[in-house]
């Protein structure tokens, strides 16, 4: 049974993704901890993070081939992310399972709230000039940090990162911001998987039933394009409620602890 919800929570995730883009992953922890059952939080988010830098990378080849990626920005952007990345999942680790999932329903009313506030982005014709490049790692360390800690791609922060930083447009953002996505994620997972904190079984699984519901988002993406900001913002509504629900119920699970 564990398998068969590790691969329908993937695939809903999948679906999300293909359908709004950015944040969907933001479901994967919820879900392993409170549907698939797996045995804490901090495995939850070790084997999240092995299925979002595999669903990352999948995702970057595609963008990749239709020239979405500006790789110069993007690679300034992940290397200065790596070490944040790696910082992040490091104190995560040390952090009480309880408050780490009530921080992480904080996030994603955050993180709800930012989609509903999602901008297009600017020029096509962008350069890596030392001001870019100084505001690519700025930003970079500090979303690193943030997706190593909690375990998530954190294309929602990538994305708007890499066009208040350069100007470019919305899907040379959403392209360029796969690569850090796929960088944070193995740097995440690897931290992870060295403590014995990652199920490999179940991220296996969740990674099929994401690529699988990835199809079908993407199709019915493209069956309802001229609804996407409809689409964005029932989605982000989704992601507030959860995080509420999330946060709520973890506090009370922490109190009751204490």
């Amino acid at each position: 049974m564990q398998d068969i919800l590790s691969v329908a929570s993937g695939g809903l995730v999948g679906f999300t993704l293909g359908l709004v883009g950015g944040g969907g992953s933001i479901l994967a922890v919820p879900l392993l901890v409170y549907v698939v059952r797996v045995g804490s939080p901090h495995l939850a988010i070790g084997t999240s993070a092995v299925a979002v830098a595999a669903s990352a990378f999948l995702n970057l080849i595609n963008h990749a081939r239709a020239g979405n990626v500006k790789w110069a920005c993007a690679s300034v952007f992940a290397a200065a992310g790596i070490a944040g990345a790696a910082g992040g999942a490091a104190l995560g680790k040390i952090v009480d399972g309880e408050a780490l999932i009530g921080l992480f329903g904080l996030l994603m009313i955050g993180v709800g709230l930012s989609m509903l506030r999602r901008k297009e982005g600017g020029e096509g014709d962008v350069r890596l000039t030392p001001v870019t490049a100084a505001k690519l790692s700025a930003s970079g360390l500090a979303v690193g940090g943030l997706s190593g800690f909690f375990g998530i791609g954190g294309g929602f922060l990538v994305v708007p990162g890499l066009i208040a930083a350069t100007g470019m447009t919305l899907m040379n953002a959403i392209g360029s911001s796969l690569l850090s996505i796929t960088a944070f994620g193995s740097t995440t997972a690897t931290s992870y998987a060295l403590s014995g904190l990652v199920d490999w079984r179940i991220a296996g699984f969740f990674i099929l039933g994401g690529a699988i519901g990835g199809l079908f988002g993407s199709w019915a993406g493209r069956k309802l394009s001229e609804r996407r900001k409809l689409l964005n913002t029932i989605f982000a509504g989704l992601v507030i409620v959860t995080g509420l629900a999330v946060a709520v119920e973890s506090g009370m699970g922490f109190f009751t602890a204490v």
